[in-house]
């Protein structure tokens, strides 16, 4: 029922920490998904410092979606976005052939202060769609998120397909990624509509096959299992999966199924060939130094 459990790894993001759990060494991908970070929870003071904001940088090969749980975050991309983030809603941006996006805490987390609790996807493009033109999209309300709440049971479906619904998000290959809020003592059922399933707690602390499991720790699930979920506290649990799309290399933030389009990418973005997004291009995050080669033997 559960092939792997993965416990997230502490990341520092300059001033902003994060648990990563996707990539892992010994299951890279849960379906499309390459990519998974924790935010939080953290309570950030007032006046959070601008240092503290992700500054512009660029993507390829895949849709990131950020989902807030508390907090609120400011998106601007190359493509003219600039959208607030509160909870609940779904910010879908599409990289494809080349975007460059900014994240900061303009806006109440600033002014007042406040938890920040969330997690940022990325959900690969499959073959022959990489190169697809930037999009970008914004999604709110149960008619674009499919939502049910009963038996202390509250369930978003924030992209794809499951548990009887579809979202509205534009995806690009079959997957579900959904959010649950469930009470102490509260059962959900994950059926087996994905090959490749995992849940993720990022709140609490629940029970499946007889174990317990806590916040940060992600469930790679047996394919073809329908799964129980049950909350020993309140929790917070996402659900995420779909169809594998095969291998895909990474690189700081580009993902690519070919290592020379990964190269390009890097030259592009260091010649300025990737736009900045148009209200916020007077800084940007400098691509990191390869690592150096190894030294000569002795």
């Amino acid at each position: 029922m559960i092939e792997l459990v993965i416990d997230s790894r502490r990341r520092d993001l300059g001033g902003f920490e994060v648990g990563r759990v996707l990539p892992f060494a010994k299951h890279r991908t849960v379906g499309p998904f390459v990519f998974f970070d924790h935010m939080g929870p953290v309570d950030m003071p007032a006046g959070v410092p601008r240092s503290t904001d992700v500054r512009p940088h660029p993507h390829i090969g895949l849709s990131t979606v950020t989902y807030l749980f508390s907090g609120e975050m400011r998106h601007q991309d190359s493509v003219g976005s600039d959208q607030q983030i509160r909870p609940g809603e779904v910010n879908w941006m599409t990289a494809g052939r080349g975007i460059s996006h900014s994240e900061r805490f303009d806006g109440p987390l600033r002014e007042h202060g406040g938890n920040m609790h969330g997690i940022q996807a990325w959900v690969a493009l499959p073959t022959g769609m990489e190169e697809i033109d930037p999009a970008f999209a914004h999604h709110v309300g149960d008619e674009d998120l499919p939502y049910y709440e009963g038996g202390g049971l509250k369930a978003r479906l924030i992209a794809g397909t499951g548990f009887g619904a579809t979202a509205k998000v534009k995806t690009h290959s079959p997957m579900v990624y959904a959010h649950w809020e469930l009470t102490a003592g509260a059962r959900a059922g994950l059926p087996a509509d994905h090959p490749e399933r995992a849940i993720f707690i990022a709140r609490g602390e629940v029970e499946v096959d007889g174990h317990n499991y806590v916040e940060g720790q992600m469930l790679v699930l047996t394919p073809g299992d329908t799964v129980a979920v049950t909350a020993v506290r309140d929790s917070t649990v996402m659900v995420l999966g779909g169809e594998p799309i095969g291998e895909r290399f990474l690189w700081w933030n580009f993902v690519s199924s070919s290592k020379d389009r990964i190269e390009q990418a890097k030259a592009d973005w260091k010649a300025g060939r990737i736009p900045l997004p148009q209200h916020d291009h007077d800084e940007f995050i400098p691509l990191p130094e390869d690592p150096p080669p190894p030294a000569p033997p002795m």
